[in-house]
Formats: C-alpha cells, structure tokens, sequence
C-alpha cells in the first residue's frame, strides 16, 4: 500500500504542478502589469500640500487632493521577432513542460527519499542548461525563477505532507 501512496504522490506533485506553477505565473504577470500603486505620482503636487498644511498634517474634509496622472500607456507587443529586439515570450524557454515535470518529479522523489541534497542537483542542472537563454532575457529570466521557486515549493509541499502521511 505504500508504493502506491508514494507513486500518487508523484503523479500529483508532477501533474498538478503544472496548474499551480501556470496559475503563479498569471498571478506575477497580473500584478507587473498593474504597476507599483502610485509610481507616477507628481511629487510637486506632494510639496505642495506639505507647503499649505504642514509635513504629515492631516487634510481638513472637503479639501480636494490633486488627481493623480493617468498611468503610462504600454507599448503594444511587438508582432514578430526583429533583429536585436528581445524575443517574444514563447520563443525562449521552449520545453517547459515536459521540464517541470520531470523537476517535479525530481524533487518529490528527493524529498520521499530523504535526500534533499538532490534538490540542489536539479536547481544545477535545470539553471546551467537555461543559462544561455536567461542571461540574453531579463523577462525569460524572471519567469524561470518564478516557474522554478513555484514548481519546487508545490512538489516539495506535496511530498513532504505524504511523508508525513506514511511515517
């Protein structure tokens, strides 16, 4: 009965990764596309009220803040790849995938295995066969880690509460 506590427990860590890892990425993607809250706010306008009501006072009611500027418009995405422009996103890190699973698997094995040395291993591997797209692609490079530190944490996660489960 244990085999097959520990071969489910592999399927889950390897299949429903993907979700969570996919949902992660949405998530980071989501709020980098929101901005920093009030990044472009005119700090004369700030000068201004510290000038008429004092630094940290608070603003009487009915007094009017000044409006706060539009955010930058995004530049649209570029349609296709052009000489010496980055590349779009799903031309760098091909075989995600088929590589998160198997890191998945990796890592809950190590972790069922007693052996989280190996985890070190994987983040080896897995890093130096990316160095060359990664250090060409800042945005590629924050999505692996990303991808990476997600996958990892939801596989270790997984395996270590069903090696608590069968000890």
């Amino acid at each position: 009965m244990e085999f097959v506590w520990i071969v489910l427990t592999l399927l889950v860590a390897a299949v429903l990764g993907w979700p969570v890892t996919a949902g992660v990425l949405r998530l980071a993607r989501a709020v980098e596309d929101s901005g920093p809250p009030f990044a472009d706010a005119d700090p004369a306008a700030d000068q201004d009220l510290d000038a008429e009501f004092g630094r940290g006072a608070r603003i009487p009611a009915g007094r009017a803040l000044p409006a706060l500027p539009d955010p930058p418009a995004r530049p649209p995405a570029a349609a296709g790849s052009r000489p010496g422009s980055s590349p779009a996103p799903g031309s760098v890190l091909r075989g995600g995938l088929v590589i998160g699973v198997l890191e998945r698997l990796a890592v809950a094995a190590s972790v069922l295995a007693s052996e989280p040395v190996a985890i070190a291993y994987v983040v080896a591997i897995k890093g130096l066969g990316r160095y060359a797209e990664l250090k060409d692609t800042p945005a590629a490079a924050e999505r692996f880690i990303i991808g990476t530190l997600a996958s990892m944490l939801w596989a270790a996660g997984v395996a270590a509460a069903a090696r608590a489960f069968l000890l």
